[in-house]
């Protein structure tokens, strides 16, 4: 039977990978991801998990055993942040272009200099073009289903790509809420065994993990390419087969919320979209049209749905907690190619918040709506802003 249990966004990942009954989690910890594995570790021990758990010296040990596991036909579950994720960079590109479906947590947090522990974006989305999927939790409890839901998509043979499942540091990792725990045979029941074809097998010979030369090497890059792009209407399918057994969906690649009717819309991804939507509540009582696109997915990116915002010719807002420096956001230059492909001509503006773990507040959100609002009157905008600093940098 379901059960809820009150639990942090990592003690809800950790259930999410317990549930869907890894072979092999390798453990590396750092903050503020610690608790993942330290929990998968108590499960293991007391007998919950029956997983081989592995203490590797460090980040880049972690996804390789991974990828070896994987190769042999495990499912595998790891997770890390930061530091630790960009010192897995050059094994991150191995794992994609090996088609191991790999599924594993990262706590966003800061990158140094200067060294903080903190929350924001820079580390994951620094890591777009490392050929994996990226989706984004809101709550602990989107982060446990997320881990669910990542298995059956990356373990799809149409898909054979790993995925990255983000949680905010701190503001979801280490939070407590109410989190539905599923029966682990409804589980079941969603999740089949891990089957990918091409594994090593003894009987049938292949080749894993090879060089290939420059006559070759495009045609695979452009299969990943494929499988990532095959994968949107996959997690869509996905999305909506969790619901009807679990009672629970989140809307695919995004999520809107009071889009229909708004002068202007702001696009986040994360944690913070939670405060945006109370804000869009608070906002519309006073009556201004404002709505919320939470991108949950950044890799496939949700071309369509960011296009279709455009339609009434609104004004649109990106919040991210990321900066491509010298430039914009990341998330923004992502927006920004989306509209323009779709002809989308209406001003668009970006606002950089939370970088080293600072709040975003309903007052800076407000203030970020406002300045949306205005520019919808105005057409006239400076395209990047920082939240909390009132500067506004270069104009457009």
């Amino acid at each position: 039977m379901s059960k809820k249990l009150f639990l942090s966004g990592n003690e809800a990942t950790a259930w999410g990978a317990k549930l869907s009954r890894p072979h092999v989690i390798a453990a590396y910890p750092i903050t503020p991801q610690t608790v993942v594995v330290e929990k998968l570790a108590e499960m293991v021990s007391t007998g919950s998990l029956n997983a081989e758990y592995l203490h590797v010296e460090s980040e880049h040990s972690a996804l390789s055993a991974m990828m070896g596991a994987s190769a042999i036909g495990a499912r595998t579950f790891t997770a890390t942040s930061s530091q630790g994720l960009v010192y897995m960079a050059e094994c991150l590109h191995y794992a994609s272009g090996g088609r191991f479906p790999i599924v594993m947590m990262n706590a966003n947090r800061s990158l140094a200099l200067p060294w903080s522990i903190y929350g924001d974006q820079r580390d994951s989305l620094s890591l777009l073009d490392c050929g994996w999927m990226q989706v984004y939790a809101e709550d602990a409890q989107e982060s446990l289903d997320l881990v669910i839901q990542a298995y059956r998509i990356a373990e799809d043979v149409r898909v054979l790509t790993p995925v990255m499942i983000n949680l905010d540091g701190f503001v979801l990792t280490h939070t407590y809420e109410l989190v539905m725990i599923p029966d682990q045979e409804d589980v079941d029941a969603f999740l089949p065994p891990y089957a990918n074809p091409n594994i090593m097998d003894l009987d049938h010979p292949r080749n894993l993990g090879f060089s290939s030369t420059p006559r070759d090497n495009m045609e695979f890059k452009y299969q990943q390419h494929m499988a990532v792009l095959c994968a949107k209407d996959i997690i869509g399918d996905v999305d909506a087969a969790f619901g009807e057994r679990f009672g629970r969906h989140y809307g695919g690649l995004v999520s809107n919320y009071r889009t229909d009717d708004a002068d202007c819309v702001l696009i986040t991804l994360g944690s913070v979209a939670g405060t945006v939507r109370a804000v869009v509540d608070e906002m519309r009582k006073d009556g201004k049209a404002v709505g919320l696109c939470r991108l949950r997915y950044v890799r496939p990116f949700p071309e369509a749905e960011v296009a279709a915002l455009s339609a009434t010719g609104r004004t649109l807002g990106v919040l991210e907690k990321d900066i491509s420096f010298g430039y914009e956001g990341t998330v923004y230059t992502n927006v920004n190619s989306a509209l323009l492909k779709a002809g989308h001509a209406s001003p668009v503006l970006n606002f950089i918040g939370g970088l080293g773990g600072r709040s975003i507040t309903r007052e800076d959100i407000r203030s970020i709506f406002e300045n949306l609002l205005d520019a919808e009157r105005q057409r006239a905008i400076d395209s990047v802003r920082f939240v909390n600093l009132g500067v506004a940098t270069h104009g457009r």
